[in-house]
Order: structure tokens, then sequence, then C-alpha cells
């Protein structure tokens, strides 16, 4: 068993602060671990290091519950994932599958992205047969910039993403980086290793991209 499996991400008493930090701010920047730090218990831990595992879980765990945050909060008021729920699920997909040859922090951050993303499409499936078809909705926008696209279901954001992934693949990361984990353009950066300009250019494309794809086309 890999040494990160053995230890579930504590939860209990976050649980208990979910409803507080709803009122807190979606934007804060991740906390200032060291990445060299990170990196090495991430080696460490995959080379089955249990105290390397251990610390690991307390460096990230704080950020992950941030991201949930800032990706549950583009979804409808009336989803019923936390965000603990969410970190729980994604940090023991990462562990569980296939040993990542880790890179980084930055890598551990997208990764966790990923991973987020697919609770939250999984999510959004249990949703719909739940409500007999009738799918979570969530708000695809930036709030610093244009209006917002029209709502649409978890499910056709996800099928979406994977047609700009086969037009613009690196568009389609800085979306998923963005929307699904609620990463600010320099965290995207440092994810991804590319300039803030280039992360902004790709965001631009993207979201003209998805708008285009998301409005009604008019009748003649």
């Amino acid at each position: 068993m890999h040494a990160a499996q053995s230890r579930r991400p504590p939860g209990q008493k976050e649980a208990a602060r979910d409803a507080a930090d709803d009122g807190r701010s979606c934007a804060a920047p991740l906390s200032e671990t060291g990445a060299e730090e990170i990196t090495r218990l991430l080696h460490e831990a995959r080379r089955g290091n249990r105290a390397s595992a251990d610390r690991l879980l307390e460096a990230v765990y704080t950020d992950l519950r941030g991201i949930a945050r800032r990706s549950m909060a583009v979804e409808r008021p009336d989803h019923t994932l936390q965000p603990t729920a969410l970190v729980h699920e994604a940090y023991l997909r990462i562990f569980e599958g296939a040993p990542v040859d880790w890179q980084s922090r930055a890598h551990f951050f997208a990764v966790a992205a990923s991973q987020m993303r697919r609770v939250l499409v999984d999510h959004g499936r249990e949703f719909r047969a739940a409500k007999r078809g009738r799918g979570l909705k969530v708000a695809l926008e930036d709030s610093r910039h244009a209006a917002p696209l029209p709502e649409c279901d978890i499910e056709a954001v996800d099928e979406l993403l994977d047609r700009l992934q086969r037009a613009d693949a690196e568009a389609a990361r800085v979306v998923e980086l963005k929307f699904f984990s609620g990463l600010t353009d320099k965290e995207v950066a440092e994810a991804m290793q590319v300039s803030h300009s280039t992360v902004r250019r790709h965001w631009i494309f993207a979201r003209a991209w998805l708008a285009r794809q998301l409005t009604p086309k008019k009748s003649d």
C-alpha cells in the first residue's frame, strides 16, 4: 500500500468549519509552504516514507480546502457536496491511482485540480440521476472581466473542455485550473510553467471559444 494511502485526510474538525469558511474570501493565495520542501515530501511519500506522507498531508491540506471552497463557489447554492468531502475524495483518488512522478509543488496542485474536476463531474452525474434529469448547474465566469457565460450543466462543461482540448490543449488546461480549482492566474502560470501573460492569452481565447459554443444559434 502506498504510504499516503494509509491515512485518510483529516476532516471531522474541518467539516464543522465549512459553513464558516463559505463567508471568507475565495481568492486567497496558496500558502507559502516552500516549493522545494513540498517536492521533497512528494518524492519521499512516493517511495513509501510514512512520516513524509503525514507531513505532506499537513502541509497541503489547508491549501486543498481553499481550492475546494473556490471550486464550489461556482456552483449553485443547492449543491450537496461540501468542500471537505471534495478534498477527501480528490486526495484519495490522487494516491490510490497509479504512482505519479511528481515534478514540483505546482505539479501536485495541478493534479489535484484535475481530480477535483473528475469528482465534480461524477457528483453532477449522481445529482442528475437523483433529480431525474435535472443536472447540476454551474456558472462559468471570470468576474474581473466580461459578463458571465450562460449557466450550464457541469457535465456539459466537461464535454466542452474535452472538445476544447482537441482545439487548444493549453487553453483547456487553463480553464480546468481556473474553473475547477479556482487557481489565480499566477498559480496557473506556476502550475503550467508559463508566463502570466500566456495564461491570460489562453484564458481570453478559451472564454471566447466557450461563449460561441454556449450561445444559442439564431434562426434565420
